[in-house]
């Protein structure tokens, strides 16, 4: 009799491209039972295969074990401790078994300009589909970019009746300066912001390593997040403000609505991938673990190089200079 599909290892699916990209769950105890992860409530008990999963997203009135959360390590699944929906991120951890190599692209993108310019490019026809921006440098993309966010404001304005004269904000306190739409905006950012640091952190790439923002630990969680305001937080701030709806918990309740009903998680996860890696979703699961060589290859670890007759294939850690599209990992 063939075993339930629970107790097979982990290994027999650790493809990232193959997983669920990312599961919420709240007020449940979770725990294991051989290779599954077990979602307990008062309704009812669910079985989850933890290879399948690429981030687990733990929300409020939730609990895990330790055997879980070693099976989930194994598994190669990240694990976001996040509020309602994914709208808050308040810790995160990545499983050791997991590789560098999307940090290492990321950041290989974003140290040569060229290449930084053409993930930047990319971004800005994700946010305004239909517009060209070929050959535009990076002041006319701002500009462009200026001008279609001053005419969404106004769109918005005059389809809700909600008056609207500019964007005020105070950086680092989400719901602490403006008027009604302004504040209500700043909290749907921000709880935006939180949403997507928790996929970025979750499948693995960098925070920090921006490709139009920059010197923050944050910078690519705004690059992301802004992919997604012109669609969802700019008309649901004008939407709540007409409908009186101006606290800062009614725009994360709202967002966390729609982040639900858009299927947005799924969607972030994608472009990032389509953003960073889009001729290589392998990259997610290499994993090397060599060692550094001057010419950009590596050679294999845990052995003694001082054998004066060692040798060893020479692979490409990151796409070397003329061809940025050509990235390999232990295969060759």
């Amino acid at each position: 009799m063939a075993e339930p599909w629970w107790r097979t290892g982990p290994q027999d699916v650790h493809r990232i491209e193959d997983r669920v990209s990312s599961l919420y769950v709240e007020r449940c105890h979770i725990d294991r039972d051989d290779n599954a992860i077990v979602l307990i409530n008062k309704a009812r008990i669910v079985h989850v295969p933890a290879a399948y999963l690429a981030v687990l997203l733990i929300g409020p009135g939730s609990r895990i074990t330790h055997a879980a959360v070693a099976l989930l390590a194994d598994s190669a699944t990240s694990v976001c401790w996040v509020g309602e929906h994914g709208v808050r991120l308040y810790a995160s951890g990545l499983s050791t078994a997991r590789g560098s190599q999307l940090q290492l692209r990321q950041a290989w993108l974003v140290t040569r300009p060229k290449e930084r310019v053409t993930v930047a490019r990319r971004m800005y026809e994700l946010r305004f589909p239909g517009e060209s921006t070929t050959g535009l440098t990076l002041q006319q993309l701002r500009g462009r970019e200026g001008s279609r966010v001053r005419k969404l404001y106004a769109e918005h304005s005059a389809r809700t009746g909600v008056p609207w004269t500019k964007r005020d904000y105070k950086p680092g306190d989400a719901f602490a300066a403006g008027d009604d739409v302004n504040r209500v905006l700043s909290a749907a950012n921000s709880a935006l912001y939180g949403i997507c640091h928790a996929v970025i952190t979750g499948i693995g790439a960098s925070p920090a390593l921006g490709f139009v923002h920059t010197g923050s630990a944050l910078s690519f969680v705004l690059d992301i997040a802004d992919l997604y305001k012109a669609e969802h937080t700019i008309p649901l701030a004008f939407d709540l403000t007409a409908n009186g709806l101006t606290s800062e918990r009614d725009a994360r309740t709202a967002l966390r609505d729609t982040v639900v009903q858009h299927k947005l998680l799924p969607r972030i996860v994608n472009d990032i991938k389509n953003l960073l890696i889009p001729d290589n979703p392998d990259l997610l699961d290499e994993e090397i673990h060599g060692l550094w060589n001057e010419d950009n290859t590596t050679a294999s670890g845990g052995r003694n190089w001082s054998d004066p007759f060692a040798t060893d294939a020479h692979v490409d850690v990151v796409p070397p200079t003329d061809n940025p599209s050509n990235v390999r990992g232990a295969g060759g």
